[in-house]
């Protein structure tokens, strides 16, 4: 599909939002890395109007259902969230002396920077969102199964709710995630 095919054209309907690491390098296996993406999709819904139906974060990609409050723009609070927690998770790596692989990863980031003229030094996250608007129950329904059942499909749990870096949790049992869910009505 080209990249005209991956728009978010209806900025406030709710989104099925993929967004995976440069190269998929697994930075999301240390809880340092992935409590970056979880203090910024909470800083975005106090402060850039995004809601989150359902969130899921696996070792080396991110899977939203969101949508945004206007006058905010899906892919405005997109564009933010992923630019802020690149710089802030590369800086991590960079002052972890304890990260086995910050030279490799360091590598990695840089490499990929370099062939990317919109960036200075590093890319972290690959280019694009891969948006697909869940218009109907039945998109919506197949893509927060989908979204849910990722960490069961990777062999990281048995069942979804068991996954601490997910919305299951929320959806099927009694307790509360680590984020907030704007749950669909």
């Amino acid at each position: 599909m080209s990249d005209d095919g991956y728009k978010i054209r209806n900025q406030f309907a709710v989104h099925f939002i993929t967004f995976a690491v440069v190269e998929w390098v697994d930075v999301f296996t240390r809880k340092l890395y992935v409590d970056i993406l979880v203090e910024n999709l909470k800083y975005c819904q106090k402060k850039k109007g995004l809601n989150i139906h359902a969130w899921c974060i696996m070792p080396n990609h991110v899977h939203l259902i969101a949508s945004s409050k206007a006058p905010f723009r899906l892919s405005d609070i997109l564009r933010d969230f992923k630019k802020f927690t690149a710089n802030k998770i590369i800086e991590a790596i960079q002052m972890n002396t304890n990260e086995s692989r910050r030279n490799w990863m360091l590598w990695i980031f840089e490499s990929n920077g370099k062939r990317n003229n919109r960036n200075e030094h590093y890319q972290f996250w690959q280019q694009g969102n891969h948006p697909i608007e869940c218009h109907d129950m039945e998109i919506l329904g197949t893509r927060m199964k989908y979204l849910h059942q990722n960490p069961v499909r990777a062999g990281i749990v048995r069942s979804e709710e068991d996954y601490l870096y997910s919305s299951a949790i929320d959806y099927y049992t009694d307790e509360k995630g680590l984020i907030a869910i704007d749950f669909l009505k």
